[in-house]
């Protein structure tokens, strides 16, 4: 039996770049494989030919004639035809297209998993928030995103590390040090002397509480135990950031999500990585001095105007640390580094660069990547939700968790296009119907773990069943759905798009109901039999495997 092909499109770029040796052994062209948009084109395309015409001297035609008669001879190809001014339209076998049901169940968890990122260090930075409340629904989304990010990039190859920063000094923390001190000496919200911006929330008597009952707090990244004095500022800074961060922790742990480092904007200061930066970018000679102010010459990198890096009252303006920051993240040895943040950071993303480039220190000029999430709208009853009773002003990441779960909160927040604003129906992500995704897709998953239960066998009869016979249009579209999800995959990790995992998901789902609803499976021919149940099988493990991409659970019964 031959060893089955999982990517389609890479094993075809291969065959292709062999071709390529004999009929032009000096040209570097990419081999670009594609998916032509009519069935009546093939399964795949390829334009290499009319790339060579114009370096060979010759016409598309021939040398599509020549790149196929170089086409390692293999099984996998059923027929190849030139289409128009010299495409390449590939047709692959229908044998090779029923092997990806035996590759898949033998891959299992790996399935999909490809190997662009070579191994390559790459960090994803996402929540990010200020340890000064709850998570709101904003921060779910980032989270949510840049989680899948982190999942997407594992499964393309790359080594990612996943990191949280956050300001633990700065005004905010003042605001809320001062809030949770207000708390502890008896005072409330409602109180005159109660600060403009102080914070309000129920969850500042929590902290307050916790501070005077002399509790000790553990975070992730934070260990203090209260000293009870409420005249003592900096104890109560110290642990009023150390509770929220633990608040944080426990929302993120709920939501599925993890970090392997935390990063401070203070420790950029005691460590000198602020001063060692602005010395840097003076000896790089992009700065000067204007109105007893340092500034940077951005506009050299593009930004529409210079900035100010130190004010005349020598404190550094916000954007400075965070060059300090990504100087870091490139020492650190990250090829690609990518930001989650709201669509309010957008401002900062050409100073930040202009200041890397500023260092001339070999950092590319798009460095790092962004990926900006629009605003939330959650509704509930047909109106919008906008408070959480325990922040006060918003609506939490945990209330969204605890009304409708952890697996349709992540799905919703990471299945729109970051860069789209996004509705959460709280009442659509409860419902069990086909118009939730969540529930269509996991219903799916499902409905074959009970086919399959009811019909008892092993494993072992899947891997050795007969598949030829695979051949209804609904089986072939099913198949051609799991031998498509390695492209999306790549695909989606490229494009820093979660969002395609889950239309993904969601088109492979209706695949199978519509295939249900036309089939039997558990029928007395034995061989048609065992050939549905273990594409069924497939598709299921294929659904697992994408859902787990967005850090959803494929339940066997619902």
């Amino acid at each position: 039996m031959s060893v089955p092909v999982l990517d389609f499109k890479s094993h075809l770029s291969e065959l292709f770049a062999l071709a390529l040796r004999t009929v032009a052994p000096d040209a570097q062209n990419e081999v670009l494989i594609e998916r032509p948009k009519q069935a009546a084109h093939g399964d795949y395309a390829c334009n290499l030919a009319m790339q060579l015409a114009k370096p060979l001297r010759k016409s598309p035609r021939d040398i599509a004639n020549a790149l196929i008669a170089a086409l390692p001879q293999t099984d996998f190809i059923e027929k190849v035809e030139i289409a128009g001014a010299g495409f390449i339209n590939v047709f692959i076998a229908p044998a090779a297209k029923q092997r990806v049901v035996q590759g898949v169940l033998q891959a299992g968890a790996g399935y999909g998993h490809v190997h662009v990122g070579q191994g390559r260090k790459v960090q994803v930075e996402f929540v990010s928030a200020n340890p000064t409340g709850p998570l709101h629904i904003g921060h779910g989304r980032g989270a949510a995103v840049g989680d899948c990010l982190c999942r997407l990039l594992h499964a393309a190859g790359w080594n990612v590390t996943r990191e949280f920063y956050y300001n633990d000094a700065g005004v905010q923390i003042e605001n809320l040090m001062r809030s949770v001190q207000l708390r502890c000496k008896g005072l409330t919200p409602d109180d005159p002397s109660w600060p403009e911006n102080g914070y309000r929330g129920d969850y500042i008597l929590d902290v307050a509480n916790a501070y005077m009952a002399k509790e000790t707090v553990v975070a992730d990244d934070q260990h203090i135990t209260g000293k009870g004095y409420a005249d003592d500022e900096q104890a109560i800074r110290h642990f009023a950031v150390a509770y929220l961060r633990r608040e944080q922790d426990l929302d993120m742990r709920a939501f599925g999500v993890e970090f392997d480092v935390f990063s401070l904007e203070s420790a950029l200061y005691t460590d000198g990585k602020v001063e060692a930066t602005v010395q840097k970018l003076i000896a790089s000679g992009h700065t000067y001095e204007q109105d007893d102010a340092l500034w940077l010459r951005t506009t050299d990198f593009g930004d529409d105007k210079d900035r100010v890096m130190r004010k005349s009252d020598g404190g550094y303006t916000y954007f400075v640390p965070d060059v300090a920051y990504h100087l870091d993240k490139w020492q650190r040895g990250f090829e690609l580094a990518i930001n989650e943040q709201g669509a309010d950071h957008h401002s900062t993303i050409t100073r930040v660069r202009a200041g890397l480039q500023a260092l001339d220190v070999g950092i590319p000029k798009g460095w790092p990547s962004y990926v900006l999430h629009q605003m939330v709208t959650v509704l509930k009853n047909g109106e919008e939700v906008k408070i959480s009773k325990r922040a006060g002003s918003y609506v939490t990441l945990r209330d969204l968790i605890d009304e409708v779960g952890c697996d349709a909160t992540r799905y919703f927040l990471a299945a729109r296009s970051p860069d789209s604003q996004l509705v959460f129906d709280i009442d659509l992500a409860k419902a069990q119907s086909n118009d939730n995704p969540v529930y269509y897709i996991q219903y799916a998953h499902a409905r074959i773990f009970s086919v399959l239960s009811q019909w008892g066998g092993e494993h072992r009869q899947l891997l050795e069943a007969d598949l030829t016979c695979l051949d209804s249009d609904y089986e072939k579209i099913v198949l051609q759905k799991l031998i498509d999800f390695p492209q999306v995959v790549e695909s989606a990790a490229h494009d820093l798009a979660p969002h395609q995992i889950a239309v993904y998901l969601k088109d492979l789902a209706a695949d199978f109901h519509s295939y249900y609803n036309a089939s039997r499976f558990l029928v007395e021919d034995e061989t048609v039999k065992l050939a549905r149940l273990a594409l069924i099988a497939a598709t299921a493990q294929v659904m697992k495997n994408g859902l787990a991409l967005l850090g959803v659970s494929a339940p066997e019964s619902m």
